[in-house]
């Protein structure tokens, strides 16, 4: 605790000093950084946002800005813990790992189980199609309108936006990640492969000209999304100051030059977009 706090609870009286120390109790990730104990961040294999590298070092550009983020609050004793995406928010709750750097898009049902810091990028969706795109998929409409299988990640944003737009349940596929929406889109098993644009793009360029990215102009304005980085709720003292460094680091040329090489660019940016409003409106 801080100087600051002792003296609102000197101020406030004997009867305040109680009732501020149990307020102002560190939570369990301060905790574990007084205690010397690595900062552990989780993420799923979500080319480029996070995924390990060949020795299971954190790469993609939110791993990259959350430990820039890190270094300039005065932490870099950190620890990789890689996880499937479904995994993520119970591994966060079940004090698996303290941070979720995954690149998971800021929701209102997410902000009901766990914080986000403010946005740190702004994301939209994209599907990967069979070559030429036969069907003409280019949103979640289409795909209803021509009756489409679509698959997409288990736990990904894409689910509700495709309910949404009312895609039956029964025409949505899900499957680990990245790696099986690929193979359902190339085996035919699915006319589209959702995901954010960064990761249908990158699927695409790794698939040899099999498949191909639907236009992303093509997506309402009410499919773009704002990812954030996620904490327990009872890191809530760790979290503000993490939104205080971000302030200061978000947009610098300094952060775009650490997360060029991931495709994030002055386009990503999120905007004026708060978590507050984020969570009451996605």
């Amino acid at each position: 605790m801080g100087q600051s706090f002792f003296k609102v609870a000197i101020a406030a009286g004997a009867i305040a000093v109680a009732l501020g120390a149990v307020a102002a109790k560190a939570g369990p990730l301060m905790d574990r950084i007084e205690n010397g104990e690595a900062i552990r961040i989780g993420f799923a294999n979500e080319i480029p946002f996070a995924y390990p590298g060949e020795n299971g070092d954190p790469k993609g550009f939110v791993n990259a800005y959350t430990i820039a983020v890190l270094a300039k609050m005065g932490y870099d004793n950190i620890e990789p813990v890689n996880t499937e995406w479904g995994g993520l928010i119970p591994g966060l709750k079940a004090n698996r790992f303290d941070i979720i750097t995954g690149g998971m898009n800021i929701l209102e049902s997410r902000c009901e189980n766990i914080a986000f810091s403010e946005p740190m990028a702004k994301i939209g969706d994209g599907f990967i199609v069979a070559a030429g795109n036969p069907k003409n998929l280019g949103n979640y409409e289409d795909i209803k309108n021509a009756d489409a299988m679509m698959v997409t990640g288990a736990g990904y944003s894409n689910i509700e936006a495709a309910k949404a737009a009312g895609v039956p349940e029964d025409k949505i596929m899900q499957v680990p990640g990245p790696t099986e929406i690929l193979a359902a889109v190339k085996a035919g098993r699915a006319d589209a492969g959702a995901g954010t644009y960064f990761t249908v793009k990158q699927l695409a360029v790794s698939s040899d000209g099999a498949v191909d990215v639907s236009d992303a102009n093509a997506m309402p304005e009410d499919t773009f999304n704002w990812a954030g980085i996620g904490f327990r709720d009872a890191d809530q003292d760790f979290l503000d100051k993490f939104n205080a460094a971000q302030a200061e680091y978000l947009g610098s040329d300094e952060m775009l030059a650490t997360v060029a090489e991931y495709g994030y660019d002055e386009s990503t940016l999120p905007g004026d977009r708060t978590t507050e409003w984020v969570c009451a409106n996605r």
